[in-house]
């Protein structure tokens, strides 16, 4: 039992120190001027994700965990998601730079030290180091929240990765995933967040879903058949939105001769044609949906096409079975910086055949975001169950910025569904 212990606070020191480590290579790779800069309404400065990082880890781990006395509790506001909109954050009297990073390096100091002397068990905040999982999840979902503000940034490029793997297996058309019940859900994976929670069966009717994510170049014949100016495509709210919003190709393209380029982190090429399309919001990849005569698939319907396994009836955690991903199986963790093309990851592929679920882009699905049959708000409200209602749509799988300890075959991720700022992209369903 000692051995398992200790076991596991190797694994989350580990854990800590892999997103900090990210979180130092987003904001040292731009100057004291980029940090405080907001580059777009839609996100926080990056000193402000920086400082929100180091003081969710202070309440929850200094204080609650630890029963360790405040750090700054002085700037609990500041850093509070709820109470400051960000279009606001800028004019907030934020930490600095150089003060922000103190901050954090004397929080994580005290967090390390309180992860020594903590039992691991005992409550459910503590049990199976949860507390810790939920704090490394969060610093790894604001490195890629910091990732699109630096794909929203102008000037120089100062990211670098070198290019995903090509593709290795041609993967076209759809699967039929047959009808049935399957577990969705997961009540034993110990770091999964609340609204993950717990397993259920559905029973879902039989369905054909797309083997591969749509790629740049299926979205660009949508576009060259006028897909954005054909209302038939669009849902009401989605053409609503398209003309309000002057919607005419995703995020970041732009027309290249008789092609299309699109902007990544700074440079500009010609779009790879195999590449899944990103950048796209809830109405364009519904319009397209439409438009190929499919439709997007429901959040269910995307899981069994992920977890489910016909030879043995059960869910696995990922595609390819119950073992964490590696670097052949899924891309992710902002190795590569950009969407893999269809078929450079044969080894991730689920039971069914379906390819690239996890890592590339978030997909989007129809779903509404709601609690499962069940849910139990864990350990706050504000996480997810404040959010639940028709205003947020599902995305599913994680994207190249995701990490691998915040994407599993059961991780929820949610936005509005005009959002496209994220790493979004979507693959289609049909009716059987």
């Amino acid at each position: 039992m000692a051995t398992e212990t200790e076991t596991l606070r190797s694994l989350v020191a580990t854990e800590l120190e892999r997103a900090r480590d990210r979180t130092v290579l987003l904001t040292e790779a731009v100057d004291e001027d980029d940090l405080v800069r907001q580059h777009s309404p839609l996100m926080s400065p990056l000193v402000w994700d920086l400082a929100h990082v180091g003081n969710q880890e202070e309440l929850w781990l200094v204080r609650d965990v630890g029963g360790r006395e405040p750090v700054r509790r002085d700037i609990d506001e500041l850093y509070d998601a709820f109470k400051h909109p960000r279009g606001d954050r800028p004019q907030l009297p934020l930490l600095g730079p150089a003060e922000a990073r103190r901050y954090v390096a004397t929080v994580r100091d005290k967090v390390l030290d309180v992860l020594d002397h903590t039992r691991l068990d005992g409550t459910p905040l503590v049990e199976r180091a949860f507390a810790f999982g939920m704090i490394v999840q969060h610093e790894q979902q604001h490195d890629e929240t910091m990732l699109a503000t630096h794909q929203l940034r102008t000037g120089a490029p100062v990211l670098q990765a070198p290019p995903p793997p090509g593709s290795t297996t041609p993967v076209t058309g759809d699967v039929l995933i047959p009808a049935g019940p399957f577990t969705m859900g997961t009540t034993t994976e110990p770091w999964a967040l609340d609204n993950e929670r717990p397993a259920h069966q559905v029973d879902v009717p039989a369905y054909f879903i797309d083997r591969a994510p749509v790629t740049n170049e299926q979205y660009a014949a949508f576009l060259d058949a006028g897909g954005y100016d054909d209302e038939r495509w669009w849902s009401t709210a989605g053409w609503r939105h398209r003309r309000s919003a002057g919607l005419s190709a995703p995020q970041h393209w732009q027309r290249d001769g008789d092609g299309w380029a699109y902007t990544r982190f700074g440079r500009t090429s010609r779009i790879v044609p195999d590449e899944p399309v990103v950048h796209v919001c809830f109405y364009e990849a519904e319009a397209y949906a439409a438009w190929a005569g499919k439709r997007l698939p429901t959040e269910a319907e995307w899981e069994k096409a992920a977890r489910f396994d016909p030879a043995t009836g059960r869910s696995r955690r990922f595609p390819w079975g119950d073992e964490p991903p590696t670097a052949d199986q899924a891309n992710l963790g902002q190795r590569h910086l950009r969407p893999a093309a269809v078929g450079a990851y044969p080894a991730g592929a689920s039971p069914s055949g379906v390819h690239q679920l996890i890592g590339d882009v978030w997909e989007w699905t129809s779903s509404d975001f709601h609690g499962y049959p069940g849910f139990a708000a864990f350990p706050y409200r504000e996480y997810s169950e404040v959010f639940f209602g028709s205003d947020y749509k599902v995305l599913r799988g994680g994207s190249f910025g995701t990490d691998a300890a915040a994407c599993r075959g059961t991780f929820r991720n949610w936005d509005y569904p005009i959002r496209r700022q994220i790493f979004s992209g979507f693959r289609c369903a049909r009716d059987a």
